[in-house]
């Protein structure tokens, strides 16, 4: 058995301890090219019982680091080395995200030589002081071209500044472009580029694998690769999808069509992750829809179909998904679906590799040179038959349990695997406790709080017995209502409510709320007012030839009748919401009758009085009936010939009762001379 050209030309000047930088195509043994020096240079006991090392070189730290893009492939390099390293004893551990902190720290202290692992872990148990990166003497990255991207860059450095200065440093990957490589030299010291190829391959892509290229409608897409899988001689098959989603739904359409199919995202958890893997490397699941997350170093036997169901982002993608198959020098067949809107795309990618597919040929699900070329067998429908489902499938596979952080896709599947098991629960023995209830915050009477008070257990009738059972009392269901908290919040009624509400006239006809007047119930009430202003006019004249100026002795007399007219004036009077007042009408000296006229009065404005309206009235005591009517007007103002004509005190006190408050209009010198008729 010889070793593979990338194996030939690495070992010998890594072994010296030189910086090296491999370069070979996928599936030609790059991992044992860098894992035999990895595996040689630890000194591990077996070296100090056969005296090959000195006991002062053992250590319980890493003497190795290998870095990694993905999670899976961690997992496949810490298996090629311990497979390897089996021999002499060696210690590796894996060491990624998705699984429990606490097996990972706990392998730690009990000693590791070499450790594989993904950058985000590594630096959170090298900055917990978890893991000790001061012995390490040999660097690894795998997939370097990934690893000096713009993603990973920044985290790789940290991890170098861990390590130190003196150290062997080595770079592998299919794909190495010249901006990657002068990177690299930054980090190295004087390292040897070594690009292995074999004889026979021409390209940049493997020799024996068939590679196909088809230009498909992205609707016929699930139908074109149901029939693909039923192809002659397929083995295990990869279908790689540009997106998680796109992903998720091939996987379960390909199911519902009867294939044992697999996934394998980001949106996974880590167990569904590995269940996947696991099921597909055991032949219990044939198809495998993944991500790019796969394209990177997986390396399964017998995978004999590569399909890309939508065009790779670059030339890179595309090597790394197509190398997937063909590995080992087996032989497969890479088939790609480009739709339309990604032909610009593709043609790039094709330039860039020097493909013989600048423009692929229109195929569908029915087209008779997909089914030539292919091997297809004729008749075959979107539907794998009963007849040929032999494979366990996904759920044949148990999930393991790795304690992940974030529990995504764990918990489902075991949900959807374990059956549901329902506990019976007991009877329950515990009374309820009763409250105890009360009416508007009084406490009930003494035959209901005993009721209410007594626990309400059901009554069961004995077999045989003839007895009723004793009735079981329900309580009543209290209707709430807010009279009490109405009552509490009302306000204390004022001078002007308690005066309408001992009225017997306003307890019947004043509504509990003032109504809006309307402007023709308003016109009425000018009318009236005008009417009872004439016939007071009427009275002043008769009864007043020359009014004069009144002592101390009539204002107080007109305070005393003050109290009776407001009594009537309130009994007549509607309650009404007072206007705004001027300041002239605040002036007014009689304070009882003004507050109570004030309050139910309405405000109008007086209407002109001719001089034989005012002669005509011949009734004084009828101005103290219609004082009820009259509103609160300014008073008009006097000449003092008419103050000084006033004869009749009595008369004149009664009608200063009734008058309203009006501003006196000024009178001329003829006027005032008028004999009294």
């Amino acid at each position: 058995m010889s070793p593979f050209p990338i194996q030939e030309m690495t070992l010998p000047v890594a072994l010296s301890g030189s910086d090296v930088i491999g370069q070979a195509k996928t599936g030609t043994g790059k991992t044992l090219g860098f894992g035999l020096p990895l595996l040689e240079r630890v000194t591990v006991p077996a070296d100090v019982e056969a005296g090959r090392a000195k006991p002062e070189k053992l250590t319980e730290a890493p003497q190795a680091l290998v870095v990694v893009p993905t999670r899976e492939l961690c997992q496949q390099v810490t298996n090629d080395l311990l497979t390897a390293g089996k021999v002499r004893n060696v210690r590796v551990l894996a060491i990624y995200g998705g699984r429990a902190y606490e097996p990972q720290v706990e392998a730690l202290k009990k000693g590791v030589d070499i450790v594989v692992g993904t950058p985000g872990r590594l630096l959170d148990l090298a900055g917990q002081k978890k893991l000790d990166l001061s012995h390490v003497r040999s660097l690894v990255l795998d997939e370097a071209d990934e690893m000096l991207d713009l993603g990973f860059l920044p985290d790789v450095e940290r991890i170098m500044n861990m390590l130190p200065v003196k150290r062997q440093m080595m770079l592998f990957s299919a794909t190495m472009p010249g901006a990657v490589i002068s990177l690299a030299r930054r980090y190295m010291t004087q390292p040897t580029h070594i690009s292995a190829t074999s004889p026979d391959d021409e390209g940049r892509t493997v020799a024996n694998i068939t590679q196909h290229i088809f230009r498909a409608h992205n609707m016929d897409k699930p139908e074109l690769v149901s029939r693909i899988l039923q192809a002659d001689g397929r083995g295990l098959a990869m279908i790689f999808c540009r997106t998680k989603r796109t992903a998720a739904d091939i996987a379960e359409q390909l199911e519902k069509r009867g294939f044992a199919s697999g996934a394998v995202h980001g949106d996974l958890g880590q167990g569904a992750r590995e269940q996947a893997l696991r099921a597909f490397r055991n032949g219990k699941v044939d198809v495998l829809v993944c991500t790019d997350v796969a394209a990177r170093g997986i390396d399964v036997e017998g995978v004999t179909h590569v399909i890309n169901y939508q065009s790779p982002e670059d030339e890179k993608t595309y090597l790394h998904r197509v190398g997937r198959t063909g590995r080992a020098g087996a032989k497969g067949i890479a088939i790609t679906l480009v739709d339309w809107d990604d032909i610009p795309r593709w043609k790039l990618i094709n330039k860039a590799l020097d493909l013989p597919f600048d423009d692929p040929e229109e195929t569908y699900s029915t087209s008779a040179h997909l089914y030539e070329i292919l091997g297809i067998p004729a008749g075959t429908k979107g539907t794998l038959p009963r007849g040929e489902r032999t494979r366990a499938g996904l759920r044949a596979e148990q999930v393991e349990d790795l304690g992940e952080t974030g529990g995504r896709g764990r918990k489902s599947a075991q949900a959807a695997a374990a059956p549901v098991v329902t506990e019976e629960r007991p009877a329950r023995t515990r009374t309820p406790r009763q409250r105890r209830r009360t009416r508007n915050g009084t406490p009930l009477s003494a035959e209901e709080a005993a009721a209410n008070a007594a626990p309400v257990t059901p009554v069961t009738e004995a077999p045989g017995s003839s007895e009723a059972p004793a009735e079981v009392r329900t309580p009543r269901r209290r209707r709430r209502t807010r009279v009490a908290d109405a009552v509490a919040v009302a306000p204390e009624p004022t001078q002007a409510a308690v005066a309408v509400a001992e009225a017997p006239v306003a307890e019947a006809e004043a509504p509990t709320r003032p109504r809006r007047r309307t402007r023709a119930k308003s016109a009425e009430a000018v009318e009236v007012v005008a009417e009872a202003e004439g016939i007071v006019a009427e009275a002043e004249a008769a009864a007043e030839a020359k009014p004069r100026r009144r002592t101390r002795s009539a204002k107080a007399a007109t305070a005393v009748s003050a109290p009776e007219t407001a009594e009537v004036t309130e009994a007549v009077e509607p309650v009404t919401k007072p206007r705004r007042r001027s300041r002239a009408k605040t002036e007014v000296t009689e304070a009882p009758a003004a507050e109570a006229t004030e309050i139910s009065e309405p405000e109008t404005k007086p209407r002109r009085r001719s001089r034989a309206a005012k002669a005509e009235v011949t009734d004084a005591p009828a101005a103290e009936a219609t004082e009820a009517a009259e509103p609160e007007t300014k008073p008009r103002r006097r000449s003092r010939a008419a103050k000084a004509e006033v004869t009749d005190a009595p008369a004149a006190e009664a009608t200063e009762a009734a008058e309203p408050v009006t501003k006196p209009r000024r009178r001329s010198r003829a006027a005032t001379a008028q004999p009294e008729s």
